[in-house]
């Protein structure tokens, strides 16, 4: 393809993208499926096959990496720690710790019957299909009233985080010896330790950089630092979990001579996490914008008409379904589980950790056509939940 057409090409679906998000807004119906059906019709009048299957999962890969990081990052910059906000907090920890557990290990269950495979595979398996999408749900839930908004993004932030730490747990390699959790819990103590000294370390240097050019070089360190703790089998992304927490959050850090001396004062962390939330949310956007593009691009339509992934597929989502119902209608039955009953979508998490499923953990007869069909459905139904707020949940979005 000519290099113009290519970077033509490029800037046309960002502004499609751009605009995605603006009817997504007056809609309800959520941008991914806009930018899922942009690349599936991209796929359709591709005759020339301009971009390999092979290319697109590696794409895909990189994106996701990049994007889980973004999301991470993002969560933590929309997670203000207050002691008002401790209830509501607390309540969307224990909505994302135990829908996430019961998902996991029904939906294993399901998979269990119908491979006959050792059922921590299975688990493996339904991991990442029971975690809600933040880059999916967070960006669509703007117009609900603040207090149901903010526990959407608390729930859905939690779930990734709680989601990610436990896939890594079970694919871990000392994972099932007598003393696997002492030893993880102690990998995670080591690196929430390290992870605050490096959080500090980078808001020191932001804090001293004079340079205009210094976000991405942020960014860049924070990459290599998951990179690094992949390899050492390290659960990195405390690092940029704890970073984006200390930015939102200044007191965390406490009060100390020499932490008051080598951070920044408080208006210059104001002004850092206003810099730092802007150029996080347009890089997420850039990624999400391609991540769904490429993954639409790589969806096989014929897959979702195959009787093992209607059946199988149909039976996760009402997992998914059931469990949060319960969940919400009776551990947490202050409010009505209306809208957020539906908003659960399946996304970014769920593609890139199935991408990482180690060989020696993969269900050979499982159909991966079960995993196209968990987002798009899940996505329906977060449209049907949004379209189900009646005027009193949600804010007036002209305003």
């Amino acid at each position: 393809m000519n290099s113009s057409f290519l970077v033509l090409a490029l800037a046309i679906i960002v502004i499609l993208s751009y605009f995605f998000n603006i009817i997504s807004r007056k809609t309800r119906v959520p941008s991914v499926l806009w930018l899922l059906g942009t690349g599936i019709l991209l796929n359709y009048f591709d005759g020339k096959n301009y971009i390999s299957d092979e290319m697109v999962g590696k794409i895909v890969e990189i994106l996701g990496i990049v994007g889980l990081i973004m999301i991470i990052l993002e969560a933590a910059l929309d997670l203000h720690i207050t002691r008002k906000k401790r209830l509501l907090i607390l309540r969307a920890f224990l909505s994302a710790l135990i829908i996430l557990f019961a998902s996991s290990f029904a939906i294993a269950y399901l998979i269990n019957f119908w491979l006959h495979e050792p059922f921590i595979k299975c688990l493996i398996y339904s991991t990442p299909l029971s975690i809600v999408s933040s880059a999916i749900v967070i960006p669509s839930v703007q117009m609900l009233t603040p207090l149901k908004k903010e526990f959407i993004v608390y729930e859905a932030s939690f779930s990734d985080i709680l989601g990610i730490l436990f896939f890594n747990y079970l694919i871990g390699a000392e994972s099932y010896r007598p003393l696997g959790v002492f030893l993880y819990l102690g990998e995670m103590l080591f690196s929430i330790i390290i992870s605050i000294i490096v959080a500090i370390l980078l808001i020191y240097i932001l804090g001293k950089i004079k340079l205009e050019i210094k976000f991405f070089l942020i960014f860049a360190v924070l990459v290599a630092l998951y990179a690094f703790g992949k390899i050492i089998h390290l659960p990195s992304l405390l690092i940029i979990l704890f970073f984006g927490l200390i930015i939102n959050n200044r007191e965390l850090i406490g009060r100390n001579k020499w932490i008051d001396q080598h951070t920044p004062d408080r208006e210059t962390f104001k002004e850092l996490e206003s810099q730092l939330k802007t150029i996080t949310a347009e890089t997420s956007f850039l990624v999400r914008t391609f991540f769904f593009i490429l993954f639409g691009y790589s969806i096989n339509l014929l897959k979702l008409t195959e009787p093992d992934v209607i059946v199988i597929g149909t039976g996760i989502v009402f997992i998914l379904l059931v469990v949060r119902f319960l969940y919400l209608k009776y551990l947490n039955p202050n409010e009505s589980p209306l809208p957020e009953l539906f908003l659960m979508p399946r996304g970014l998490i769920t593609v890139l950790l199935f991408y990482n499923i180690p060989l020696e953990f993969k269900l050979t007869d499982f159909n991966n056509g079960i995993l196209f069909f968990v987002i798009l459905v899940t996505s329906f139904m977060m449209m049907i939940g949004l379209f189900s707020a009646n005027q009193e949940t949600v804010e007036d979005v002209e305003h």
